[in-house]
């Protein structure tokens, strides 16, 4: 299965940093394509898109201001199946592209996720005090279906505190 490529753009207001390809994604060569997954739904709820986008428009993204990457490049079933190690050296490339690409913020999908490739244990979501390419970072509930723990309005409320912040920088 083909890597999923960053998808980027000119100015970009945030972009997401998932943290690797479901087995469904791989295979369709779309982010965010298991059926369950909440990241279109949170994200039109939350202001980015005019309308709820198919994952099989990832790629119109930019044109809202959005870019989307991943931690991990290997797509799992689960993310727990990614080793420590993965995850760190994904953070090293993450870094790279973020001080390429310089979005005003970056916005990690998944707490345990980020606590492990930037080593910081301690981490909650919301705005982070470290940057990552010298842009700030925030930190989201994953929108995996797997994800129980955060309802569609939670989604919405905190996607939306992201772009706010984002707007304002």
């Amino acid at each position: 299965m083909p890597a999923l490529e960053p998808i980027v753009g000119p100015d970009l207001k945030v972009l997401f940093v998932g943290i690797n390809p479901s087995l469904r994604s791989a295979e369709v060569g779309h982010n965010f394509a298991r059926p369950g997954n909440r990241f279109y739904p949170a994200l039109h709820a939350a202001g980015f898109t005019p309308r709820r986008l198919a994952p099989e428009e990832d790629a119109t993204l930019p044109r809202y201001g959005v870019g989307i990457t991943n931690i991990a490049a290997r797509p799992t079933r689960a993310a727990a199946e990614l080793s420590n190690e993965e995850l760190r050296e994904g953070a090293a490339d993450l870094e790279r592209l973020v001080a390429e690409v310089q979005p005003r913020l970056v916005a990690f999908l998944g707490l345990t996720a980020y606590r492990t490739a930037l080593a910081r244990p301690k981490a909650t979501l919301g705005l982070q005090e470290s940057t990552l390419g010298g842009r700030p970072v925030w930190i989201l509930p994953n929108p995996s279906g797997l994800n129980a723990h955060y309802k569609p309005a939670d989604f919405a409320r905190l996607y939306a505190e992201a772009r706010e912040h984002a707007e304002q920088l």
